[in-house]
């Protein structure tokens, strides 16, 4: 099984890789858009800002390629963020694969970022097999995708917002399923069995 990690400046590849190696997977971090694109699962990940993060995806020409592919994709955090329309993060236009906004969370008596463990509710995707409602996840991020029709997890800070995403090939969650104990390596497990 070959697992393609996208390779931007933006990536939290150390923990990610160490997720899959956990699960016996030693994934190949790369911008190498064949690699990608022969890879049987590829993952998006990402930690930092996201107008940046989008600028070095599309330097390295890797938005036309990350659209386009055709096997089950796994955006995290930021990931998330760039495949949906569009960021209040400093203007940012995204990949447009969910047809959803993010936005900044508003400072409504939270703390801004949400730093730490939330739950995940209303699951409605195989990424959730043996997840059960209300698990904890962990979670870094000051902004967060509207619910829409491509939402198939959750959670409530501030607002209810998308905890995770699914369109077709694409998945992506919010939170940190690398960082997320036993309930992030099920979903991981769960992605690599997709």
């Amino acid at each position: 099984m070959k697992l393609a990690i996208i390779k931007y400046n933006a990536g939290n590849t150390q923990s990610v890789i160490y997720a899959f190696n956990r699960l016996g997977i030693e994934p190949v971090v790369t911008d190498d858009p064949e690699i990608i694109r022969s890879a049987d699962k590829v993952i998006f990940p990402g930690v930092g800002e996201a107008s940046s993060a989008m600028k070095s995806i599309r330097s390295k020409q890797l938005d036309g390629v990350i659209k386009e592919l055709k096997q089950p994709v796994l955006g995290i955090c930021v990931g998330l963020q760039l495949m949906c329309k569009h960021s209040e993060e400093n203007n940012t236009q995204g990949l447009g694969i969910f047809d959803t906004k993010v936005k900044r969370f508003p400072a409504a008596g939270q703390k801004v970022p949400q730093i730490g463990w939330n739950r995940i509710s209303n699951l409605k995707s195989p990424l959730f097999q043996g997840i059960k409602e209300n698990d904890y996840v962990y979670f870094v991020h000051s902004y967060c995708a509207d619910l829409c029709e491509h939402t198939i997890a959750q959670t409530d800070y501030a607002v209810n917002f998308s905890g995770a995403l699914h369109k077709d090939n694409f998945y992506a969650c919010q939170f940190h399923a690398e960082k997320s104990g036993t309930v992030g390596a099920q979903i991981l497990k769960n992605f690599i069995e997709l």
